[in-house]
């Protein structure tokens, strides 16, 4: 059995799926409509049991999910949603102990996903060019304990990055086709680049952007989410869905020669002249 304890990050959440996000302060409390919650009635309870409030309002005390929070997210933003950050976790090798760099703090939802997958031991290093947005990110980051593995950097980043020989870098701009050779020098040789376009005359932009810069093996990927109703007896799909929010661009930074790229560029001209 797990204890909760002072300092943890909690949720509440009821039987209507209604939920609450805090962090277990003594002497603090909680105060819903539908009732209060002190910290230290909290405190020592065991994770999975039910509480009630002053109103007898009952709500269970669980752990969030990275999901979780990044969806209750505070923004001023368009955060990129859980259902497109597990595929970039896993296209850029994310891993513990590893350094990422991202440029587009925006509220920070990916920059929170990142810094948790790289672990206590590893960096997100973030770029962007609005301090309002990277403030924001900040007391998101700090609300949810992973302030500490990030980096803040205020600026444009057309002069390109501090970093180089990274292994994993994400462009989420409205313009990522403007920066791919900034990210191609920040980028080691077969590292991983990725980036999210919400339309496709963007994503046709940024691929031939990566092809002149020497990025290959592109991939562009779209996700749809569909959540079914839970009821047993009549398990149907649910009236909406989470359906386009961005397309996904995937590449790989390579080194070749000059001769190649001369023979190529041929090849692309006769194809389009017949």
């Amino acid at each position: 059995m797990t204890i909760a304890s002072a300092g943890d990050l909690v949720e509440l959440i009821d039987r209507d799926a209604r939920n609450f996000f805090f962090r277990l302060t003594p002497g603090q409390r909680l105060e819903t409509h539908r009732g209060i919650f002190k910290h230290d009635d909290l405190i020592g309870q065991i994770y999975g049991t039910e509480v009630f409030s002053h109103l007898n309002h009952g709500f269970f005390l669980i752990t969030p999910s990275i999901a979780d929070l990044i969806t209750d997210l505070k923004r001023n933003s368009q955060i990129i949603f859980p259902k497109d950050i597990g595929l970039i976790l896993m296209k850029l090798n994310v891993r513990p102990g590893m350094t990422v760099v991202e440029a587009g703090t925006g509220s920070g939802g990916l920059t929170l996903a990142l810094a948790n997958a790289v672990g206590s031991t590893g960096r997100v290093i973030s770029y962007d060019s609005r301090q309002d947005m990277q403030n924001l990110a900040r007391r998101n980051l700090e609300q949810v304990g992973l302030l500490d593995r990030v980096t803040f950097k205020l600026r444009d980043i057309k002069d390109g990055f501090d970093e180089t020989d990274t292994e994993a870098l994400f462009l989420d701009m409205n313009n990522p086709y403007d920066y791919t050779a900034q990210a191609y020098r920040a980028l080691r040789g077969g590292g991983f680049f990725g980036s999210l376009a919400p339309t496709a005359n963007q994503v046709s932009d940024l691929l031939v952007a990566l092809r002149r810069e020497r990025f290959f093996f592109p991939e562009v990927i779209e996700i749809l989410l569909r959540h079914y109703k839970t009821v047993p007896d009549r398990l149907r799909p649910v009236d909406r869905m989470v359906a386009h929010t961005g397309f996904l661009i995937f590449a790989r930074p390579v080194m070749i020669t000059s001769a190649v790229v001369q023979e190529e560029t041929a090849e692309e001209a006769e194809e389009g002249e017949t």
